[in-house]
């Protein structure tokens, strides 16, 4: 997530450098044919082109909307999350208590149970947050890709790419936990499961008693849905069908833009020329230049070609980049900062110790 009023321009522009160079040198082959070699036949009417611009220009906003929908339900997922945990850490905190226990616990065996509770909890937001993070067929083109391997190195990190997830758990979950879950598939469930299961056995203890039990379980039930929301945008694509249509439509009229685009600047440069010729001062030097460029001036239609299609090729990459909200990237859903809030403010509630500091994050990117 970028967390700035607006991105730099150096960044925008290093970041699509390649797509520009590319949409300079596109219009030169048209125009040279058409001024150099006066192929003067070689152009397409503005009309057709205009309105195929024009229905571009709706899929590339239909596909942004999409987009930004995804992006957001995540985020308000993740908010969810953070409701949750916090509603979690203070159930933990106040029902568990003595009030119904067969054998009195000392207050250093309560708060023992209740930090097991906590960090359980803190192993399954990290659970999550690595499985989110896994590469999926879709995304790679993304995360691989040499412009966006360059900007991550210069601007980022991805900090689930330098510590493993066995690593991780293992400062939060027990041996027994560890080794139970770490050969599983989906170990974020797990933990869900053995978090529950720990709960009847509080329960059984007399540690909680029925109605505190329900109220726990509710909230086991509701980090099972967040997760399955989560899940349902990882690993359900933004459909392909509309993606890769939309991408083929930006290019067809990328291509064809310079030759629509050629007779109306070599138009433009005739009426200069006419009215130049008209001029009472014909042999200064600034005079000549002038007719130079009007007789030329259909290689305007580089820069412009290219400011166009520049503008059309970057909206149409805005979308791509922000349809998968957990991917790894400068403007998703900054899922591991806000683990480690939710973990600082949780592990706070119940005065437990060796609290870890919140995350320094560089170039203004929080991921």
């Amino acid at each position: 997530m970028y967390t700035k009023r607006i991105f730099p321009v150096r960044v925008v522009v290093k970041w699509t450098l390649p797509h520009i160079l590319l949409f300079l040198f596109l219009p030169v082959i048209p125009v040279f044919l058409f001024d150099v070699l006066e192929l003067k036949w070689l152009h397409a009417p503005w009309l057709p082109l205009g309105v195929l611009g024009t229905a571009v220009a709706f899929i590339i906003g239909f596909k942004n909307n999409a987009s930004y929908d995804r992006l957001w339900e995540a985020r308000k997922i993740w908010g969810g999350i953070v409701n949750a945990s916090r509603s979690w850490t203070v159930m933990v905190k106040d029902f568990i208590t003595n009030d119904y226990s067969i054998t009195d616990l000392s207050a250093n065996e309560l708060q023992s149970v209740k930090r097991e509770m906590v960090h359980r909890h803190i192993a399954w937001l990290t659970a999550l947050r690595y499985q989110l993070r896994e590469d999926r067929a879709w995304e790679m083109h993304l995360k691989r890709g040499r412009t966006n391997l360059g900007f991550k190195a210069a601007h980022y990190r991805i900090r689930e790419e330098e510590i493993s997830l066995e690593e991780k758990l293992k400062k939060y979950l027990s041996e027994t936990d560890y080794n139970a879950i770490i050969s599983k598939g989906n170990r974020a469930s797990q933990i869900l499961g053995i978090q529950s299961r720990r709960l009847k056995e509080l329960m059984e203890q007399g540690l909680i008693e029925d109605f505190r039990h329900m109220k726990m379980a509710n909230m086991i039930a509701e980090f099972y849905t967040l997760q399955g929301q989560c899940e349902r945008i990882k690993n359900f694509p933004y459909p392909r069908q509309f993606a890769t249509l939309n991408y083929w439509f930006v290019w067809i009229f990328i291509l064809l833009l310079p030759y629509g685009i050629m007779s109306e600047f070599d138009v433009f440069g005739a009426e200069i020329f006419m009215l130049l010729d008209k001029h009472p001062i014909q042999d200064s030097a600034i005079h000549e230049l002038q007719e130079s460029m009007a007789r030329h001036f259909v290689w305007f239609t580089v820069p412009f070609s290219a400011m166009l299609s520049w503008v059309y090729h970057t909206m149409e990459m805005i979308g791509e980049h922000t349809e998968n909200p957990f991917e790894g990237g400068p403007n998703d859903v900054p899922i591991t900062d806000l683990s480690r809030s939710i973990e600082i403010d949780i592990r706070q509630l119940i005065d437990d110790t060796d609290i870890p500091e919140p995350y320094v994050w560089i170039n203004d990117i929080v991921m």
